[in-house]
């Protein structure tokens, strides 16, 4: 199953790691750990700065 972005609902979303995920339609980064789920900005330095943390249900699907 494909993740949807938390963000900005896109399922243009790809894994970068376990349970990391990189949403390309607004360029964020998210991880999932149970039903919490934090939505960070990618520095230019490549460091991560958090934007956001949830705890609704995440939205699978298949990416069509």
């Amino acid at each position: 199953m494909k993740m949807g972005c938390p963000s900005c609902k896109s399922r243009d979303t790809g894994k970068i790691g376990a349970n990391q995920y990189y949403c390309w339609s607004c360029f964020k980064e998210f991880n999932v750990s149970g039903e919490e789920v934090r939505v960070y900005d990618v520095a230019e330095d490549g460091s991560l700065v958090i934007t956001d943390a949830m705890t609704d249900e995440m939205e699978y699907g298949t990416g069509a």
